[in-house]
C-alpha cells in the first residue's frame, strides 16, 4: 500500500473516535429531597424533563439524594452534589433548598416549596425571582386551616382536634401558630402531638385516645409522606377520623386527603430544570404557583367509623373512594 493511501485510510479509521471524544459531556443534575423516593413523584419529574427535551440516560444524568426525613443529613447530601459540579439542583422542601443554596453558592436551584418562597427569602418576588433560584410553590404546609375546616364540616361535634407534627421540621412552628389561631376561631381545642420517628407514633396515638380527640390533622412533612400508609392504618385502628395532604393516605384507608398534586409539582420542576440546562436564566423564570387542591374522601372508612359525610362535602370532592 502506498504511503498516501495508508495515511488516508488511517484518518478514516480514527475520525469517528476523534469526533466522539469531542462531543460535549452529558449534563448532570441533582435532586435533593427532604423525604424518600416515591415512584409517582419521580415519574412526574422525568415527565417534566421529557417535555423540556431531556431523557435520563440518553442526554441527561440524574444524581438522587434522599434524606428520608432526617433533616440533619441534608447539608452532607447537598455538599456531595456540589462536589459533583451538577448543572442544576432540584430541591424538595425548604430545608433541602437552604442546604443546597449554602453548599452550591452559584448552582441554579429549582425548588418545590410548601411555604411562601418570598417570605422564606428564596426569591425576590414570584414574577421576577432574581438570583439563581426559582421553582414551584403550592403552600401545602399552610393549608392546616383548610383541613381543620373540612373536619369541622364533617364532624361538627368534635370539640377536640389533634394535630400531629414533626418537631424537627422547620415549618412546624409556623404551622402551629396558624393551626392554633384557626382552632380558636372555630371554637375547638387543639391537641398537639409530636413524632419524628415511627417509634413515636404509639405514644402520640395513646395521647389522642386518652384525651378523646374527635379528629386529627396530620401536618405536611417528608417523614410523614413516607409513612402515610402506616398513619392511615393507625387512624383506622384507633377510630380517629383524620385528614392528610397526600392522596395515598385516603387510598390506604385514611378518611380525607386535601392538598396540591405533588406529582404535578415534580413535573413542573422537571420542566424548569430542563429549560435552565437549555440556557434559560432562573432569575427570569417566574415561580410557578399551584392553585388547584384535591379533596379525596374514603367513604369505606367513613362507614367503618360510623360517620355520615355531609352531601355538600361529598359533592366538592375530586375523588370518592367507595
Amino acid at each position: 500500500m502506498r504511503r498516501r493511501e495508508f495515511i488516508t485510510l488511517l484518518g478514516a479509521l480514527t475520525l469517528p473516535l476523534t469526533a466522539r471524544a469531542q462531543q460535549p459531556a452529558m449534563p448532570v443534575i441533582g435532586l435533593l429531597n427532604n423525604g424518600s423516593q416515591r415512584a409517582e413523584f419521580l415519574a412526574g419529574f422525568r415527565n417534566g424533563l421529557k417535555e423540556a427535551g431531556y431523557v435520563e440516560g440518553q442526554n441527561l444524568t440524574i444524581e438522587f439524594r434522599y434524606a428520608d426525613g432526617r433533616y440533619d443529613q441534608l447539608p452532607v447530601l447537598a455538599a456531595d452534589l456540589a462536589r459533583r459540579h451538577v448543572r442544576v439542583i432540584g430541591t424538595v422542601g425548604l430545608a433541602a433548598t437552604l442546604a443546597a443554596r449554602s453548599a452550591a453558592t452559584s448552582t441554579p436551584i429549582v425548588f418545590i416549596s410548601a411555604t411562601d418562597p418570598v417570605k422564606d427569602g428564596l426569591v425576590a418576588s414570584i414574577a421576577r425571582p432574581g438570583g439563581y433560584l426559582t421553582g414551584v410553590s403550592n403552600l401545602n404546609a399552610q393549608m392546616v386551616q383548610k383541613r381543620l375546616e373540612i373536619l369541622r364540616e364533617a364532624l361538627p361535634d368534635a370539640t377536640v382536634i389533634g394535630l400531629l407534627v414533626n418537631p424537627t421540621n422547620p415549618n412546624t412552628e409556623e404551622n402551629l401558630i396558624e393551626a392554633q389561631e384557626a382552632a380558636r376561631l372555630m371554637g375547638r381545642k387543639l391537641l398537639v402531638v409530636k413524632a419524628s420517628a415511627a417509634s413515636d407514633f404509639i405514644a402520640a396515638f395513646d395521647i389522642l385516645v386518652q384525651q378523646r380527640a374527635g379528629a386529627l390533622v396530620i401536618a405536611g412533612d417528608p417523614f410523614f409522606y413516607s409513612k402515610s400508609e402506616q398513619l392511615a392504618e393507625l387512624t383506622v385502628h384507633h377510630s380517629i377520623p383524620a385528614i392528610y395532604q397526600l392522596r395515598d393516605f385516603a387510598v390506604a384507608g385514611g378518611l380525607f386527603s386535601y392538598g396540591a398534586n405533588l406529582a404535578d409539582a415534580f413535573r413542573l420542576m422537571g420542566i424548569y430544570v430542563g429549560r435552565i440546562i437549555r440556557g434559560d436564566k432562573p432569575s427570569e423564570l417566574p415561580v410557578q404557583q399551584q392553585t388547584n387542591y384535591d379533596l379525596i374522601i374514603n367513604l369505606k372508612t367513613a362507614k367503618a367509623l360510623g360517620l355520615n359525610i355531609p352531601l355538600p362535602l361529598i359533592g366538592r370532592a375530586n375523588e370518592v373512594i367507595e
